[in-house]
């Protein structure tokens, strides 16, 4: 059964585009928000500590990209990657660090999470994970894994409140939830109303060719078709995983490759 949790957020330089802390009632752990151009000249301790960090940016085709990586003091990392962009060895330019700390957290612990992580972004497809390798292998007893576990569940939870939707599954608001139909020019998709718009399920089929007008009268979707695209989200035509858009019509404009009200375009029967 759900239950309620408390989440005090600090804006510590009264803006939300600045540096932000995250706490989660009954948990040890911690996160911080910090821009990249804070980074150099931070003299905070409390990210100075064991975790992991997600560096979030831009790819160079302009979809939303991460690398996740797991370090023994966060700040010293970050401040390593900007002098390796700086000098050509980092190839991505990221905007924003999003670090989680824990007063018990080790390196076995963190690459454990590190890997974690990266195998349950690549699965959501949300982003496009800039880490190419982590320590899959990592052995731990089985009380730390079940602790790292929990430690995984709230940063699910504090990533997805400080905006950043890496981990966002697509669900719907009840079981009962009654699935509609889109057809038409080659395109066989089922979807439904859920939490965060309407989703969409794996194996629905867009169409066979967009109208000519797509890239202009209807930019913002045409772009994010691309992007599900890009990030295997859509393969061949087919969805891939289940996904979630943001309202109806978004979903029915990148399943028939046009401009779309998605109130007619969904419906009951086939």
């Amino acid at each position: 059964m759900p239950y309620g949790r408390t989440i005090e957020l600090f804006l510590v330089d009264g803006e939300p585009e600045g540096i932000v802390t995250a706490e989660l009632s009954n948990w040890n752990g911690s996160a911080i928000k910090i821009p990249r151009t804070d980074v150099l000249a931070c003299k905070r301790t409390d990210i100075t500590g064991v975790g992991v960090y997600f560096l979030f940016c831009k790819n160079d085709r302009g979809l939303d990209s991460v690398y996740i990586g797991e370090a023994e003091n966060i700040l010293e990392r970050l401040k390593q990657h900007i002098r390796d962009y700086d000098s050509d060895r980092e190839r991505y330019y990221w905007s924003t660090a999003v670090a989680f700390l824990g007063r018990d957290l080790n390196k076995a612990l963190i690459r454990y999470l590190e890997n974690r992580f990266v195998e349950t972004a690549r699965e959501c497809k949300q982003y496009e994970i800039l880490t190419k390798n982590t320590f899959s292998k990592t052995v731990l007893k089985e009380s730390q894994i079940a602790v790292m576990e929990e430690f995984i569940d709230n940063v699910k939870i504090l990533i997805n409140v400080l905006g950043y939707k890496v981990f966002s599954e697509a669900k719907p608001d009840s079981p009962a939830m009654e699935n509609l139909y889109c057809t038409g020019n080659g395109a066989q998709a089922m979807g439904h109303f859920s939490a965060g718009g309407f989703t969409v399920l794996k194996g629905s089929i867009t169409s066979d060719h967009e109208s000519d007008s797509f890239p202009t009268r209807a930019k913002g979707y045409h772009d994010l078709k691309r992007k599900l695209e890009a990030n295997s989200v859509i393969e061949d035509r087919h969805f891939t995983v289940d996904y979630e858009f943001n309202s109806p019509s978004a979903a029915a404009a990148v399943v028939l490759g046009r401009s779309a009200n998605g109130k007619k375009e969904w419906n009951l029967i086939k």
